[in-house]
């Protein structure tokens, strides 16, 4: 969690504004509302995360937007802890044990970085022996968060180890493409 490494709550919940849109600009305005912070701080903050260059601010007219900083050094970075502190990445963290014994959890990184991706590539591949209604709760309840459907697959050990054996086009697809593991070894899972 962000919380774990960011001593400034209002830090942090400005960041999950901007790690859960990280293609939007924001008003400051907009920003006191998404965080319900007092607007001194939030302008603090902004002026923080832009000296430090994870924010650009942009005069539009008579208001001022910030965004995300592409080149910020980490900014991919941000993105994964972003998966794994917010929304579906996290509740799947959270709840690993009511779901079951997962040995690989990976979110495309299309899906990560919200880049819209065609029906049929995958957003969520989960491999193990999963609770399926108590996974497909946490889809639903994101789905609704998003407005948008989330695409995933789940198969046991055995099926994903003989499907990769076999070169399965569906699994390569997954496996040569971006992704943020939740859980599990992305070493051992390509292995």
């Amino acid at each position: 969690m962000f919380s774990d490494l960011i001593t400034s709550k209002a830090r942090v919940k400005l960041l999950n504004v901007f790690l859960t849109n990280p293609f939007e600009m924001f008003h400051v305005r907009e920003l006191v509302r998404k965080t319900s912070d007092e607007i001194n701080a939030v302008r603090r903050e902004l002026q923080f995360l832009e000296k430090k260059g994870i924010l650009t601010r942009e005069p539009r007219a008579n208001r001022v937007y910030y965004s995300l900083s592409k080149n910020y050094p980490f900014y991919f970075d941000l993105l994964r802890l972003g998966s794994k502190t917010i929304g579906l990445g996290f509740e799947i963290i959270k709840n690993k044990v009511k779901l079951g014994r997962i040995k690989f959890a990976m979110f495309s990184g299309k899906f990560a970085r919200k880049l819209k991706e065609g029906p049929e590539e995958i957003d969520l591949l989960v491999v193990g022996t999963v609770v399926l209604p108590e996974l497909a709760l946490l889809v639903r309840e994101e789905e609704k968060k998003i407005s948008s459907e989330i695409n995933y697959t789940v198969m046991t050990e055995d099926e994903f180890a003989f499907r990769k054996k076999k070169r399965d086009p569906f699994i390569l697809s997954i496996l040569s493409g971006s992704r943020i593991m939740l859980i599990g070894d992305e070493e051992s899972m390509l292995a």
